[in-house]
């Protein structure tokens, strides 16, 4: 294989929220092993940036773990800088290993799927149910419960067969996402996010009336310096958010009322962490919230009762929308009002 002459990829690779960045790309059979011949075109230039132009199917970041581990060689000789200038003629041999089977657990959990195909997966994941394993939580997750379903399916992430998670919704959050099953739909699903190019609305229940109506809410967003628990909006540092608004319904004059967000970036907490330094918190956050209790002796009993059954923040993911990275057809999907937020809803009308 001559590696593609005139291209140069990108030099960052943008990883799945909480995960690797995407790789692997060989099947269950066995080591993949490829050959990429350098052109003129190419001389003089990075190593790493030679195997991407020429193997697409894997991410930069995966390449480049490839070339350290001494898995790419030229004249026989392993080649373990990344950066290495290549010259006009040399021939490269990459062996890309085996995918491994991932130490997770398959845990059957039920999960209400609203698409599936061979390359990825939309589902409507429940409140409640954590999207990763991590401490305090090392099982019983939407990443056990899919490599339970998916199986075999599962045909290479980074190098270990399991899910691709490109974005998360928080344990409390229900609502629609999606996640990868081949190395080909994360990468470029992992892009789409990137490259801001995903439709995303919530549904969320605030304490007051948001003024404007309509708007945009912006502000760097970072570790809270007070509360490492916490996000919050920094007046320096953090990552750049923005976060569009529409207040669509109002209850019990003004005290409450239903927004739709639409995330114009992806940042941890971002919808919780911008409505309630806009003084407008989430009902039922019990990070954010703060003055939950207080503010809810103004509603009425029944309000009062499905606030408190709630146990979670109001926050709903409506509408996932995508071009799918690989068949390249447009897809839409939209989550309905779980029973607990419906509830909430009507007590307080």
């Amino acid at each position: 294989m001559t590696a593609p002459r005139g291209q140069d990829p990108d030099s960052d690779e943008v990883g799945p929220a909480g995960g690797e960045s995407p790789g692997g790309g060989d099947g269950p059979a066995g080591p993949a092993h490829h050959v990429v011949t350098a052109g003129p075109d190419a001389a003089g230039g990075r190593l790493d940036r030679l195997l991407a132009a020429a193997l697409p199917q894997l991410s930069r970041s995966r390449l480049k773990a490839l070339i350290e581990a001494g898995q790419v060689h030229c004249d026989g000789k392993a080649v373990t800088s990344p950066a290495a200038k290549v010259k006009d003629g040399q021939t490269f041999a990459i062996i890309v290993p085996e995918v491994k089977p991932v130490a997770l657990a398959a845990q059957a959990i039920p999960l209400e799927i609203l698409y599936e195909d061979s390359d990825l997966i939309v589902l409507d994941k429940p409140a409640g149910l954590v999207v990763h394993p991590a401490a305090g939580n090392p099982d019983g997750t939407l990443v056990n419960a899919l490599i339970a379903h998916c199986g075999p399916g599962l045909t290479g992430i980074g190098g270990e067969r399991r899910p691709g998670i490109v974005h998360r919704l928080d344990k409390g959050t229900s609502g629609v996402m999606v996640a990868a099953k081949t190395q080909a739909a994360h990468a470029g699903l992992v892009e789409l996010f990137a490259a801001r190019d995903i439709e995303r609305s919530y549904l969320a229940l605030v304490w007051g009336r948001p003024d404007p109506v309509q708007g945009t809410l912006t502000g760097n967003i970072g570790r809270s310096p007070r509360n490492r628990k916490k996000m919050a909006v920094l007046p320096r540092g953090g990552r750049p958010a923005e976060t569009g608004y529409k207040v669509l319904r109002g209850f019990q004059n003004g005290r409450v009322s239903l927004v739709e967000c639409r995330l114009k970036t992806g940042r941890t907490h971002q919808i919780r962490v911008h409505l309630a330094a806009a003084g407008h918190p989430l009902l039922g956050d019990p990070l954010y919230g703060g003055g939950d209790s207080r503010r809810a002796k103004s509603l009425p009993p029944p309000a009062q009762a499905a606030l408190a059954a709630l146990g979670r923040q109001a926050l709903h993911a409506k509408t996932l929308g995508f071009v799918h990275p690989v068949t390249r057809k447009t897809l839409q999907f939209k989550s309905e009002l779980p029973s607990d937020l419906s509830i909430l809803i009507s007590s307080l009308e």
